[in-house]
């Protein structure tokens, strides 16, 4: 059974909880991490580039500069917060590490990301690992499409992978 994991939506985070991961994480708490934090945890399965967290922060009237944001990504991935993706081309992708193995299905037209999670799969991959004498340990598995709204529209003369 497949089970769409970006269709569970969660509460935002208030700061207190975003304080505490980053202190746990090893991280100081300062204005620009909790802002940062409180746009990925705003939407917890939405993968954003650093330009589209960026242009969140201005909608909202925060005066962070996206040298920052790019600043305090790195800093988030190298403490295991999120995690990056270049799903397509050179364009990177983040998203709260959730701790929860799950794969991807991105469309290769406008570069839109679903996760999902099958116990199917996950046995078949535990089994392809089994074959080869692999005890596996985890998986990425990304799956290329196109998404129901571009299957709709004449196909793009040049797919972003």
């Amino acid at each position: 059974m497949v089970t769409q994991v970006s269709s569970s939506r969660h509460a935002p985070w208030e700061i207190s909880q975003e304080s505490d991961t980053l202190r746990k994480a090893g991280l100081k708490v300062t204005l620009p991490r909790v802002k940062i934090l409180g746009v990925l945890a705003g939407r917890e399965r939405e993968h954003l580039t650093a330009e589209e967290v960026y242009q969140r922060l201005q909608a909202a009237g925060e005066d962070l500069g996206l040298a920052t944001v790019y600043r305090v990504l790195t800093q988030f991935q190298e403490a295991q917060i999120v995690l990056r993706h270049h799903f397509v081309g050179d364009r990177a992708v983040f998203e709260l590490n959730s701790g929860i193995d799950h794969d991807h299905v991105v469309c290769v037209d406008c570069g839109r990301v679903d996760e999902f999670k099958d116990r199917t799969v996950e046995r078949r991959l535990t089994d392809v690992a089994a074959v080869s004498g692999y005890e596996a340990l985890g998986h990425s598995l990304v799956v290329y499409g196109r998404c129901p709204e571009c299957a709709q529209s004449p196909r793009s003369a040049t797919p972003l992978v």
